[in-house]
């Protein structure tokens, strides 16, 4: 969900948990992200996201595992 700052509350709960990679809005409304690190920390990004910050309503999430990319730390807000 757009519009209850869920970029920025993905970025630092990303780097809390020292991840790499980035999150953005898409135009069909939903939010993407890359998240690469430990799978311990990237399994707590996706219990997080699952719930998301104060005032989204998540409806879903999409996990898909891939071999990294090779994303570099800080995590960010990707155009």
């Amino acid at each position: 969900m757009q519009g209850v700052s869920f970029r920025f509350y993905a970025r630092r709960r990303a780097q809390t948990l020292g991840l790499a990679g980035w999150v953005r809005n898409c135009p069909d409304g939903t939010v993407e992200a890359v998240v690469e690190g430990p799978s311990t920390a990237v399994g707590t990004f996706v219990d997080w996201a699952r719930e998301g910050p104060p005032a989204a309503n998540v409806d879903q999430v999409d996990v898909r595992w891939e071999e990294p990319r090779g994303e570099r730390p800080p995590f960010r807000v990707a155009g």
